[in-house]
């Protein structure tokens, strides 16, 4: 695994928006060696034979038997078994290498669904929390596919508030067993699973509950576990989801996870493992639909011409191109951030899974990032695809029927992207609060800088992207600009005003991905070389204006939320005067990278 040179030693989650990162120290995709581009291509290779032919089956299937037979043929490529660590019969992969099978596997549609379900959210509880006889009992049989897994957190009156969950775990008189009871919905694989991963709290003898859940291995043949018919669904309609419902199940004492009370912890983290590893998926969803457009535009002749040839339709080749390459700069260098620290917090002494835990937890803000942008881009990605295909795009015998059905659930699985948003900036707010991340102290020097007199100079830099980094400088300064003032003027009441929040977030999505698509293309060009890189050049310089306007809309919509008068007005200035970008023509560079993708009739980034 190539690891990025000059490692940082310490790593902090949100430290982004006010330390420069040298793109040497990041992770480009361009460095996958060929043993990790081989499991990548036999991910691609199943998908290709064993899912796409038969993928009108796999939605009409009447039973979950399809899809338990396609993850029986997963698990013998040892596909189920990418992230259970060696010793217990899988592959033990770094995180970057999870995240290439999770975008290789991603285009998978339904599968997808089921595959992710089960290697993520099914397996990593017990691969991360679970103590040495459970890993021992379970993980061989959930890496090989021997035993399919499901994960039960959500309840009628429990979504994003998880912890209100009301199941119940009371302790049998002979204190050998919990009698669990309760309901979960929307459970993924819940009609094949063998085991589920259930939340629940602890009553006590005295009748009083946990505020907080704990979690529990459940078998199917534990009994007192029943389960409605699949739901019907607006897209995946080849995951088996459902209710289940568990009436007086005895799980053993032993099978709890971690300790009484921990489960909340436990779901948390999980899930900022779901929300890198979705956008991951996303984008390898974006890159086939991208490819089948491309494919289409070529094919479809309007007015004695391919559609391909047309302007508008150039525009929005060239856009999904841009934005898919921007999230896979971004994801991937999460995810390259995750393995540094877990190797620095190893040799700090932490053992392998409370260093993979420390470190996710840590870059749990990079996580909710990506999953926003990742699952946002590939809604892009299809609503424009149906675009191109015109009256064909609306018929269920072309694929982006299927494709933009599926994809819209992305926004809302391992939290609502809203939910996402909110957490960013709550995340970055609490560790300032408890003195891990100073934004208060660069939040002040930009509102002092703001009443200063501001330079008309011309930056005379001639290093690679200088004005383009001098741009992202200014996009973080107007985050902190915004954020400093909204922290001051509502102090512990800010978690009230959503919208502005989700304004802050916007601004701080924006500009993580901007920069992180900026050092890739650095980066290229120093291994590549210039000429090698003029799309990528295009591609960053384009997103980054895009960004830009971005930040610019999202910073005055949350100005004009709080302030008023003189204050309003030198806020007001300081956006425009961190928004600045020298005028660049979108339409050629977009149509050159167009051009490109059309000669070679495929996403060739």
């Amino acid at each position: 695994m190539a690891v990025a040179e000059d490692k940082k030693t310490s790593i902090k989650g949100g430290e982004f928006l006010i330390k420069e990162t040298p793109a040497s120290q990041i992770f480009i995709p361009e460095e996958f060696n060929e043993e990790q581009q081989m499991i990548a291509d036999t991910c691609r290779d199943f998908l290709r034979t064993e899912v796409w032919p038969r993928l009108n089956e796999i939605d009409q299937a009447k039973s979950p038997e399809l899809m338990s037979s396609l993850m029986d043929k997963a698990g013998e490529l040892g596909l189920m078994g990418t992230v259970v660590p060696e010793e217990y019969g899988g592959f033990g992969m770094n995180f970057n290498t999870s995240m290439l099978v999770a975008e290789a596997t991603g285009a998978g549609n339904s599968f997808s669904v089921a595959l992710s379900a089960h290697t993520g959210i099914g397996t990593l509880p017990i691969v991360y929390y679970g103590n040495e006889s459970q890993k021992a009992q379970y993980l061989p049989k959930l890496a090989s596919g021997e035993w399919k897994a499901a994960y039960c957190l959500t309840e009628p009156d429990s979504g994003s508030d998880a912890n209100s969950g009301k199941t119940k775990a009371k302790l049998s008189e002979d204190g050998k067993h919990y009698i669990i009871n309760g309901q979960k919905m929307w459970i993924t694989n819940g009609g094949f699973a063998d085991v589920f991963i259930v939340f629940a709290k602890v009553v006590d003898a005295s009748g009083q509950t946990d505020k907080n859940l704990s979690a529990f291995i459940i078998e199917k043949t534990f009994g007192g576990i029943t389960m409605n018919e699949p739901e019907h669904k607006m897209g995946i309609k080849g995951s088996d989801t459902r209710q289940i419902f568990f009436n007086d199940c005895l799980v053993p004492v032993e099978n709890m996870i971690s300790e009484q009370g921990n489960g909340f912890k436990i779901a948390v983290n999980i899930l900022n493992i779901g929300r890198i590893k979705l956008a991951a998926a996303a984008l390898g969803g974006s890159k086939q639909v991208a490819k089948q457009v491309i494919n289409y535009a070529n094919e479809r002749k309007q007015f004695g011409t391919s559609i391909s040839n047309f302007g508008a339709i150039k525009h929005k080749l060239a856009e999904m191109a841009i934005r898919m390459f921007t999230t896979e700069s971004a994801a991937y260098r999460v995810g390259q951030n995750i393995d540094d620290l877990i190797i620095t917090l190893k040799e700090k002494g932490l053992n392998d899974a409370e260093a993979k835990l420390k470190a996710l937890e840590e870059l749990a803000i990079e996580c909710a990032i990506m999953k926003v942008h990742g699952s946002e881009v590939l809604d892009y990605v299809v609503d424009e695809g149906v675009q191109v295909y015109g009256g064909m795009g609306y018929s269920a015998d072309a694929p982006m029927d299927r494709a933009y059905r599926d994809s819209r659930i992305n926004r809302i699985f391992e939290g609502t992207n809203e939910i996402n948003r909110l957490l960013v900036v709550d995340m970055l707010l609490k560790r300032a609060m408890k003195g891990q991340l100073d934004l208060m102290g660069p939040a002040m020097a930009v509102g002092k800088e703001i009443m200063s007199i501001p330079d008309f100079g011309f930056d005379e830099d001639e290093a690679l992207f200088a004005a383009e980094k001098k741009v992202i400088r200014n996009l973080k300064k107007a985050v902190l600009m915004v954020a400093g003032s909204a922290v001051q003027k509502f102090m512990t009441k800010l978690s009230d005003e959503q919208e502005i929040i989700m304004n802050l977030a916007d601004m701080i999505i924006e500009t993580y991905v901007a920069e992180s698509v900026l050092l890739r293309v650095e980066k290229r060009i120093d291994l590549l070389g210039a000429e090698a890189n003029a799309l990528q050049k295009d591609i960053a310089q384009v997103y980054l204006n895009e960004a830009v306007e971005k930040v610019n809309n999202a910073g005055k919509s949350a100005i004009t939320s709080f302030a008023e008068s003189d204050e309003l007005r030198v806020m007001l200035m300081g956006l425009k005067r961190f928004t600045k970008i020298e005028p660049l023509n979108l339409k050629d560079a977009r149509r050159r990278i167009a051009d490109a993708l059309i000669a070679k009739n495929d996403y060739i980034f």
